[in-house]
């Protein structure tokens, strides 16, 4: 490997179908890799001068390669030293897994091993495999073998290699916090959904109703009894309770819908509320679905 260029790291996933390379590209892309799964080898040097011609956007990226390439391995050497000449700073990681683990995969999946062309069985596509990537996995910066891990595990791991380029690199959780209007359709997205339909309706008050909950006049109006606010605060105790649990179990990402009627007042409310209090620990997305559907004045 070279010293590092500009700030600028190439991770190349590679190794055993089966083996867990999709699932590592993901949690790059993640952490804010760029990602490109199956690239032919000799793309990869154009790839990075596109990179670098980006002014340091992407300084960053993350390869699958594997042996659906053809003339992998010659190819695979060739990319290798084309990378060296730039100076590139890489990792390979050869991801691989037992043999009984990687049949057991493709029967959860019902896929057919990219080697079993011919009809010759998973065990034998691969046996075929291990040795077709024999000096691949010798040039490998790590080796992961991840019969024994959970997707938690695989993240930990994943993240224990970054963190020797990356100082301070963490998986930061994705929070997605939508308002909407039962009138038109709970979101198909959503993990949690709340429904706020028992919180005083501004649509009632004439001068309020064409304001929406992004207004200070409606936020104050929807907040002001003291039911709003023993459910907001019963709210952030329950999510600050979830959340944690949820990231404990390998997840990246929560969805949120927080509903009422129509949802241009009471949950665009609520959905503010509870974003801000997040927005500091999390990534949080705030989308209003509804807030300018069927604007009644």
């Amino acid at each position: 490997m070279k010293a590092k260029t500009d700030n600028f790291s190439l991770y190349i996933i590679t190794g055993l179908s089966g083996g867990g390379k999709s699932q590592t590209l993901r949690i790059l892309e993640d952490l804010g890799f760029f990602c490109v799964d199956n690239i032919p080898p000799k793309l990869v040097p154009t790839l990075i001068e596109l990179c670098f011609s980006t002014d340091g956007k992407i300084s960053r990226i993350a390869l699958v390669i594997d042996i659906r390439s053809e003339n992998f391995l010659e190819d695979f050497r060739e990319m290798v030293d084309n990378i060296k000449k730039l100076n590139v700073y890489y990792k390979i990681l050869f991801l691989e897994a037992e043999d009984e683990v990687i049949v057991r995969r493709y029967n959860e999946t019902r896929r057919r091993h990219p080697l079993d062309k011919e009809g010759i069985g998973i065990f034998e596509s691969i046996k075929l495999e291990r040795q077709k990537l024999s000096e691949i996995k010798e040039m490998a910066t790590h080796i992961i073998d991840t019969s024994n891990m959970s997707t938690k595990n695989l993240k930990d791991k994943i993240l224990e290699i970054v963190s020797e380029d990356i100082s301070n690199v963490k998986l930061r959780f994705m929070v997605g916090i939508t308002s909407f209007g039962f009138k038109y359709g709970v979101p198909i997205d959503a993990h949690l959904v709340f429904d706020v339909r028992f919180l005083p309706n501004p649509f009632y008050i004439l001068e309020l109703r064409p304001l929406s909950g992004e207004n200070e006049k409606i936020r104050n109006y929807v907040l002001e009894t003291k039911e709003a606010k023993e459910f907001l605060d019963y709210l952030k105790r329950l999510l600050d309770f979830l959340i944690p649990l949820y990231q404990e179990e390998g997840r990246t990402n929560l969805n949120i819908a927080i509903g009422c009627t129509g949802g241009r007042h009471r949950a665009v409310v609520i959905a503010n509320e509870i974003g801000n209090y997040l927005s500091d620990r999390y990534n949080v997305k705030i989308f209003h679905r509804d807030i300018d559907k069927d604007i009644k004045i």
